[in-house]
């Protein structure tokens, strides 16, 4: 079930109708009953992953807390194996068979068996969301929970729950114990974030994906130029398509009374890599910092060690967006911009309007190079795309196969820099009572639902951080 299907907006009527219909002790029933069917209504069968990975996590949750020393240690260890394994099994055992038959290939004829299955949907991001509960529970900065449906439903609930954000159980849980009553300010302005989401995913993402897939799938067809913008294109795309979700996913959760973490804060108008990290995918950010970055040493064993723990953690970022060289090779392209940055020790800090300019300019071309890694399907579509765009004799060669889909494209990208640029640096969607129901939000609200039926991509694609 998409955010971006009328089912989806039934089914989202439905469930906040009744949510506020029911009294407060069988709400979290409710939202976990339709947290399941949410899911279901992908692959079914995968619901029953979902739930062995939340019975291994909430005994193990219990045990931790009651256990002492060493024994603390091996059940968090226990419990993290757990969880890697079902990820691995699904997501990356054919990715290590391939590699491995690759080396056989030289010495002998024999190859080992490739699995065949679906990937479940969502399957990284609920398992670094469960890893997160047992760690903090281990760390003690969040007390066992003893109700297995409240931890179920923080595992399982829909709005984040197949494309995060990834929640820390100490932000989460204690709001599922809090009497919620409706309150129109949260619920318009959650509405109104569900629509900007919308509008990001539904006319500029779909609209400049049609665009990028008829280049990236057609590349030996195409040169310089068109590669230049398709990339850029496609930096914009997965921008609107991602952070589209998460203002769906946000906006939904606060008009039923629950405040989820903010994933994007503007990126692209970062001055540097390293800002650009703490504005993208804020929640796996922040996970793979206190979680991986700092349990291997972080900063604190000097220069070299930092600059091999960026590596490290950037290059397991890259492996868990995806099972394919690319995506190491992606993460490994990041790290190494976030090590010089350091080893140069850059400062970023300007009240210099151009330099700042100049700045941004320069991380968003790095960013958007990376992407073209994030893109392709292979290491040899990418050396191919790499190679044409610094072919001066093909440059200036623009491939546009439909100028009503190109305009449209450009029309609303237009206005999506516009309105981030000029609006939402300030305002974010927290506003005080009085604001929210202003004529200006009304307006917003019926401006960009007027753009959506208008030049919205009906039967949009699925969200592509739903394959992750």
């Amino acid at each position: 079930m998409l955010f971006n299907s009328i089912q989806f907006i039934l089914f989202f009527i439905f469930v906040c109708f009744l949510f506020y219909l029911l009294p407060h002790r069988i709400r979290w029933l409710h939202l976990l009953i339709s947290s399941c069917l949410f899911y279901c209504a992908f692959i079914p069968v995968y619901l029953i992953i979902l739930f062995i990975t939340i019975i291994i996590d909430y005994f193990a949750g219990i045990f931790i807390e009651r256990a002492l020393g060493v024994n603390k240690k091996k059940i968090l260890l226990l419990s993290i194996v757990s969880n890697l394994l079902i990820l691995c099994l699904f997501k990356y055992y054919n990715f290590f068979v391939e590699n491995i038959n690759w080396g056989l290939s030289f010495f002998s004829e024999t190859k080992l068996s490739l699995l065949t299955f679906i990937l479940p949907i969502g399957l990284s991001f609920h398992t670094f969301q469960a890893m997160s509960y047992t760690i903090e529970v281990y760390r003690g900065n969040q007390k066992a929970e003893k109700h297995f449906g409240i931890y179920s439903l923080y595992v399982m609930f829909f709005p984040q729950l197949v494309a995060g954000p990834i929640e820390r159980p100490q932000h989460m849980l204690h709001q599922f114990y809090i009497t919620k009553k409706p309150e129109i300010d949260r619920i318009f302005s959650g509405i109104q974030q569900m629509i900007w989401g919308l509008f990001k995913k539904a006319v500029v993402a779909d609209l400049l994906g049609l665009y990028v897939d008829s280049i990236y799938n057609n590349y030996q067809m195409n040169t310089g130029c068109t590669f230049i913008v398709a990339t850029y294109a496609f930096a914009f795309q997965i921008y609107c398509d991602f952070s589209g979700y998460s203002d769906i996913a946000i906006g939904a959760a606060k008009v039923l009374g629950y405040d989820l973490m903010e994933n994007f804060n503007l990126p692209y108008f970062s001055k540097s890599v390293t800002e650009f990290w703490r504005r993208w995918h804020i929640s796996l950010s922040g996970w793979l910092r206190d979680y991986l970055y700092i349990s291997l040493g972080g900063n604190r064993k000097g220069i070299l060690f930092t600059y091999r723990n960026l590596l490290i953690t950037m290059l397991l970022g890259g492996l868990w967006h995806g099972a394919s060289w690319n995506f190491v090779i992606w993460g490994f392209l990041n790290g190494l911009y976030l090590s010089l940055e350091k080893a140069l020790k850059l400062n970023f800090n300007s009240n210099n309007r151009f330099f700042n300019l100049i700045r941004t300019f320069i991380t968003f071309n790095l960013i958007s190079f990376t992407w073209i890694f994030f893109r392709s399907r292979n290491f040899d579509q990418s050396l191919f795309i790499i190679k044409n765009i610094f072919n001066s004799n093909y440059f200036l060669n623009l491939r546009i196969q439909d100028t009503g889909i190109f305009a449209s494209m450009i029309f609303s990208t237009v206005i999506l820099v516009l309105f981030e640029f000029l609006f939402f640096r300030k305002y974010n969607f927290k506003t005080s009572k009085q604001q929210v129901m202003s004529l200006k939000n009304i307006a917003f609200v019926i401006f960009f639902i007027f753009i959506i039926i208008l030049f919205g991509v009906s039967e949009g694609d699925q969200f592509i951080y739903f394959q992750f």
